[in-house]
């Protein structure tokens, strides 16, 4: 198996309507011999949407993973000291996470194993979900494109005509870049091409 014995930390923010692909994602990480642990924001801890319950999100988090979810800032925090993964993945990554850890805001859960990992130098792959990729958030891409140890799930315009600074990251490419990320390459290309359904 491709990831056999390799421990990642899953981490899930606020973009509620790709949960399910990101869920589809975990599975594959988990049938290619990883580890998966579960950590979320308090977004997807405590906010129902049209997209599930977040009660129900936990849950099956829980079961798929084996694995209680990581949900605070003070569980997350051991993430560094004790070199608890090997990569951490930030699957969906909205654009207020993204914008936070560019500027080194450390405020939630995710954030805090975010940092934790990277005081190992160890790789955080980041799968980007913003409607503002292309506007006020371009800037944050750009400055975690040039930050060591962080990677990018390769990313495009998903709706350029009705949502045109909106960027989302081909989720089904999340267990091929972990597999680079984890050698310390950005799979490439990064940027795709729209492709209309």
């Amino acid at each position: 198996m491709v990831l056999q014995q390799v421990r990642i930390g899953f981490a899930l923010t606020g973009s509620h309507c790709t949960m399910a692909t990101v869920f589809k994602q975990i599975h594959l990480l988990i049938s290619s011999g990883a580890e998966v642990v579960p950590v979320v924001s308090p977004s997807v801890k405590n906010d129902n949407t049209r997209f599930g319950e977040a009660r129900k999100v936990i849950e099956k988090l829980q079961k798929l993973t084996g694995k209680e979810p990581i949900c605070s800032i003070v569980g997350a925090e051991p993430v560094g000291p004790k070199k608890l993964f090997e990569l951490l993945i930030i699957a969906p990554c909205t654009g207020n996470t993204l914008a936070k850890l560019a500027n080194g805001i450390t405020d939630t859960p995710v954030l805090m194993a975010a940092k934790a990992h990277l005081r190992n130098q160890r790789p955080v792959l980041l799968a980007i979900a913003t409607n503002d990729g292309l506007g006020i958030n371009a800037k944050n891409i750009g400055v975690l494109l040039a930050t060591r140890h962080i990677y990018l799930v390769p990313f495009g315009q998903d709706d350029p005509l009705e949502k045109p600074n909106s960027l989302v990251a081909n989720m089904d490419l999340i267990l091929p870049a972990a597999v680079e990320a984890l050698q310390g390459r950005q799979i490439q290309p990064l940027l795709l091409g729209y492709v209309q359904d």
